[in-house]
């Protein structure tokens, strides 16, 4: 699918059949959804642009390759795109994170906010929308609705699992936003899951349901 992504790498597909197994404990998933943040990190900052700076080896002066411009932005869904942001900082530590309070009314599937914060220079910034699962695609267009609401205009999102419908909602209504995924899965129940899935993110993370 244009402008989507699908990260085949061995590493990435082998920790998220773990990730999926529902005997995997909530300290394991956690620490495997960490590891996947790192994964996906390197592959969507694969083309970030370069500058050349002299630097002083032990050996001799020379031009080294540093990354240029501002730092980058993630933006985790709350709760469980937190998980994921962990292992991507561990990558750019100097990295801002703006966090994106939105949850699925169970009734209209519509997404509702109830907390939004973002760096104030949000606008200089690439930014990296982050959240394991996209099933409607309603909380990433919400997201990305309002990260550009706050002045963001170089955008892209990573997710883990996702279904063909959610990329065409978010790429229909924001076409300019580049997709990573892990996995692009079969279909929605009743229920709007995602099946196989891996179920409720944010539950299997923090223990809770």
């Amino acid at each position: 699918m244009e402008g989507v992504t699908v990260v085949g790498h061995p590493l990435v597909q082998h920790k998220l059949s773990l990730l999926r197994d529902k005997g995997r404990s909530t300290k394991s998933f956690r620490e495997l959804a960490r590891e996947l943040g790192i994964l996906m990190c390197y592959e969507v900052t694969r083309d970030l642009p370069l500058d050349k700076v002299e630097i002083e080896t032990p050996m001799a002066r020379m031009m080294a390759p540093r990354l240029a411009g501002k730092k980058l932005v993630f933006a985790p869904i709350l709760r469980a795109g937190v998980t994921l942001v962990e292992g991507m900082l561990e990558l750019v530590p100097a990295a801002r994170v703006a966090h994106i309070g939105l949850y699925r009314d169970p009734d209209t599937l519509v997404a509702v906010e109830y907390y939004f914060k973002a760096p104030l220079d949000v606008a200089e910034r690439l930014v990296i929308v982050v959240a394991p699962i996209v099933a409607t695609g309603n909380t990433a267009v919400a997201a990305v609705d309002r990260l550009k609401e706050r002045g963001a205009r170089d955008l892209r999102f990573v997710c883990l699992i996702t279904v063909r419908a959610a990329i065409e909602r978010l790429r229909g209504i924001h076409p300019d936003v580049l997709i990573w995924t892990a996995a692009i899965d079969e279909r929605l129940d009743d229920n709007a899951f995602i099946i196989p899935g891996l179920g409720d993110a944010g539950d299997r993370a923090f223990g809770t349901r």
